[in-house]
């Protein structure tokens, strides 16, 4: 199974900047989820995805869609990854689950919990 990206974090510095610049240059539809205050983009023909804050720490974060993001994370860490965050659930819309592969790079998983398919 090929396991396409499904969403992207870029971080920001100033959620209102970002949402601003990347709506005029790059004509993405940006939308703000009041109750977590998240950021989302939508880009056409390409994966959305949302800022989170720049903590110097970390970069952009890919999410690559799985159908089992438990069964996923196993594989992952059989084969030298590491689990960062566990499956944790977004009310309403699905799972996620962070972790690095054994070059230390950092990527995301997501589940949806209603899918299209």
């Amino acid at each position: 199974m090929s396991a396409p990206i499904v969403h992207v974090e870029i971080p920001a510095k100033d959620y209102d900047t970002a949402d601003k610049f990347y709506a005029e240059v790059f004509g993405w539809k940006i939308t703000v989820d009041k109750q977590f205050n998240y950021h989302m983009f939508e880009s056409q023909g390409g994966p959305g995805g949302g800022f989170i804050a720049a903590d110097g720490k970390n970069g952009i974060l890919p999410y690559l869609a799985s159908n089992d993001i438990d069964a996923t994370l196993k594989q992952i860490n059989a084969a030298g990854g590491k689990t960062v965050t566990p499956k944790t659930e977004i009310p309403g819309m699905g799972w996620f689950a962070v972790f690095t592969d054994p070059t230390g790079n950092r990527l995301g998983l997501f589940a949806e919990m209603h899918p299209s398919h």
